[in-house]
């Protein structure tokens, strides 16, 4: 955290920007504007500790293709392409020989939710761990015919080679032919449970997380003092994923976690029927036509985000971390900002509070008390 932390102060020229900050409203009484930055330290696994097991099923057909069954559910987070990368990983296959089959549970039966950000966690392990047992089997059969140990074969790119020679190397795919010949396995079930947790939920005790993603998010607003309405300036992410499965993957995850942030701590406001009516106690913003949700145009107008370097998560598929839900809770430095700017309406040194979702109305309110504190502060101000 600590090195993520300082990495980000440096990348966001946080020092030099405050101080440019602070004179832009000293100069404006109708605008002001806030910056802040806050870290986020998020436990990956579920609480219950049965929950942290998956399966998968992983062939392998004749012509080199690979199949894989998985228990996770792809929902548009990118799982079923990690876990399609994982095997193609393990076998040292070309990404195009693998397919994946659509999760079922005469495939992969006892399935746990695709939650608390463990799919590619939980269902990566096991993908992995089928594919391993696979690959022992046709590395006996590739020792034979190459002459050496079965512990000194290697995959890589579809080719099989012993460590050293590559020059010496078996087409993937012929040897895959040879093994179905010598009438070797070329399937496997495969499962995974977290190691290391155990959770006493009535007493509050013990490890009931494998580990801990990290993050941080600077974010800088500008307000508008007569009406409330506010513009993301520029946010800068630096997330910790580990060793990531998928690049591209998880940057979009990370600006997708931030956005819909954004949404929950300023756009998303539940509202309720508090009449004595027959509706009392309805939601009342039930649709698209009140209910905010985020799209394009909350987007910051700068937008930079990175992933943590050298961050190998020991004890976890690849060395990756999860990435699903952590990312969301960056988004608390653009409320933060936004409670500095109404702050800065105020006098200094002064506590300001900001409900949450900070819609524009719940930002005029709170600038609006700070500027009347202002003004008790300094009459004629």
């Amino acid at each position: 955290m600590h090195d993520l932390w300082a990495q980000l102060l440096a990348r966001s020229d946080f020092q030099a920007r405050r101080a440019q900050v602070e004179a832009f409203n000293a100069a404006h009484p109708h605008r002001k504007r806030g910056l802040s930055v806050t870290p986020v330290k998020f436990g990956i696994s579920f609480n219950f500790t049965a929950y942290n097991q998956a399966g998968a099923l992983v062939h392998v057909y004749k012509d080199g293709s690979v199949l894989i069954n998985h228990g996770g559910t792809e929902m548009g987070q990118g799982l079923h392409t990690k876990m399609m990368q994982v095997a193609a990983t393990a076998l040292g296959v070309p990404l195009s020989s693998v397919r994946l089959a659509p999760t079922r549970t005469d495939k992969v039966p006892n399935t746990s939710a695709t939650a608390a950000s463990s799919g590619a966690d939980l269902n990566g392990g096991a993908v992995k761990d089928a594919c391993d047992q696979i690959r022992a089997n046709l590395a006996a059969v590739a020792a034979g015919t190459l002459g050496v140990h079965p512990d000194d074969v290697r995959f890589e790119a579809g080719r099989v080679f012993p460590i050293g020679h590559p020059d010496r190397s078996l087409d993937w795919k012929t040897l895959v032919h040879d093994a179905y010949h010598l009438r070797t396995q070329l399937w496997a079930a495969g499962f995974y449970r977290t190691p290391g947790l155990h959770w006493d939920r009535v007493a509050m005790q013990g490890e009931p997380f494998k580990y801990f993603s990290y993050g941080a998010s600077v974010t800088e607003v500008e307000v508008d003092g007569f009406t409330g309405a506010y513009r993301v300036r520029r946010a800068d992410l630096l997330h910790d994923v580990g060793d990531s499965l998928s690049p591209l993957i998880d940057l979009g995850q990370v600006e997708g976690g931030y956005v819909q942030g954004l949404g929950w701590l300023t756009l998303e406001e539940l509202r309720w029927d508090e009449s004595d009516g027959p509706n009392r106690g309805r939601l009342q913003t039930q649709s698209a036509s009140t209910y905010k949700l985020p799209s394009f145009s909350e987007l910051p107008e700068q937008f930079n985000v990175g992933l943590l370097e050298r961050a190998t998560e020991s004890g976890v598929v690849y060395g990756s971390k999860a990435v699903g839900e952590p990312p969301l809770m960056l988004a608390i430095s653009a409320r933060e900002a936004l409670r500095e700017a109404c702050a800065a309406f105020g006098p200094p040194g002064r506590s300001t509070l900001l409900n949450s979702p900070a819609t524009p109305e719940a930002v005029y309110w709170a600038l609006h008390e700070a500027r009347t504190a202002r003004r008790e502060e300094v009459p004629g101000d």
